[in-house]
């Protein structure tokens, strides 16, 4: 197949900048809403979750962590809500969870996330996470 000089298949020359275009750092910014970096960081959360707290994230006991999210100015604050094992080093747990989140939250979004705070809902013994419900 042949081409017409200047057609798109030719690919010889860069593509010639379209004049009229402002600079892309004065084109405006990406917003992206509290809500969606909340639902990101409850992912964040449940991963974290089963991989630092052996917790298991299909089983219906325990919840799936939740999340909210603050985002002001190019940072974000979040709040997480999850269960926990026990017995397990809570503080340690806690410290790792809220680490892998604030990485994870920070590398899908491109906010810098300023604090991690983290609600432990419920502590489950071994007991608790293996019995099913009871009907």
């Amino acid at each position: 197949m042949k081409t017409r000089p200047g057609s798109p298949g030719e690919g010889s020359d860069p593509p010639a900048r379209t004049t009229g275009l402002p600079a892309p750092a004065e084109r405006g910014a990406t917003v992206i809403p509290d809500r969606v970096v909340a639902r990101i960081a409850a992912q964040a959360a449940r991963a974290a979750q089963s991989r630092r707290a052996a917790v298991p994230p299909d089983r219906g006991n325990p919840e799936a962590p939740s999340a909210s999210a603050a985002v002001r100015i190019g940072s974000v604050r979040l709040h997480l809500t999850m269960d926990l094992p026990y017995p397990s080093d809570i503080p340690r747990v806690c410290e790792r969870i809220q680490q892998d989140v604030a990485e994870k939250v920070a590398q899908l979004t491109g906010l810098r996330v300023g604090e991690v705070l983290l609600t432990v809902r419920r502590l489950m013994t071994a007991a608790d996470t293996s019995r099913g419900r009871v009907r």
